[in-house]
């Protein structure tokens, strides 16, 4: 399945600060994490994942620090600040709201075009 640039674009930041408040990760962990979730129907590459996080450190939603993994590599990980904890309760809240609109519509729609 083909999701669209606008989905994809507007799904990211619940996506991210959904991982991020599991805990700290970094970019890649976090692109096959989308991934697994979407069960491979999602597939993030770095060029569309950075921008993402860069504006949301701007919006101090998130934080950043250069850490040294078990591997001994040196990765920038990211972290869920209180205020994008309250900004994922948020996101939350319109997604389950417009799932239970796109919902009732799609239910109508059925009803009506097979009666």
């Amino acid at each position: 399945m083909d999701f669209s640039k606008s989905l994809i674009a507007a799904s990211s930041k619940p996506l991210i600060l959904g991982i991020l408040q599991q805990g700290p990760n970094y970019g890649y962990d976090i692109i096959q994490q989308v991934k697994t979730l979407s069960g491979g129907q999602l597939e993030w590459a770095d060029g569309m994942l950075y921008p993402v996080l860069h504006r949301l450190e701007k919006e101090g939603l998130v934080t950043s620090q250069w850490n040294q993994s078990d591997n001994g590599r040196h990765r920038k990980y990211y972290a869920i600040t209180e205020l994008g904890k309250a900004a994922i309760h948020q996101e939350q809240e319109h997604w389950l709201a417009m799932h239970h609109v796109l919902q009732k519509l799609w239910s109508l729609n059925s009803k009506t075009s097979h009666g």
